[in-house]
């Protein structure tokens, strides 16, 4: 027994159940994705409707080149989904989990 642990039962059911390292990896990278504020505006914009490139920058005031690099972040972490109509590609959030984690972001802010 190392002689700082205070309750060493409780430190290794602690630790039996963390969760894996791979899995801490990813949400991280998945954190930082909402850690830019230009995102942030994109996803408040897809939560109200789906959108195209030249609306969100409309709404959003960026250029269609910052929207499209932003959109390309959002959907390789899996974000955001595409639907195509003609030659316009409309974006929208990928699920009800996106939803809800700027949600619960927003509550958290709002209670400070």
């Amino acid at each position: 027994m190392d002689k700082n642990i205070i309750d060493e039962d409780k430190s290794l059911r602690v630790k039996k159940n963390l969760k894996d390292d791979e899995l801490l990896v990813d949400m991280s990278e998945l954190f930082k994705v909402f850690g830019d504020s230009s995102r942030i505006k994109i996803i408040n914009c897809l939560l109200e409707s789906e959108l195209c490139v030249s609306e969100i920058s409309y709404i959003t005031n960026f250029t269609p080149s910052a929207i499209s690099h932003q959109l390309q972040i959002l959907k390789q972490m899996k974000l955001v989904k595409t639907r195509r109509e003609g030659k316009i590609i409309y974006y929208s959030l990928k699920d009800e989990h996106v939803r809800k984690i700027f949600e619960i972001g927003c509550e958290h802010i709002e209670e400070l």
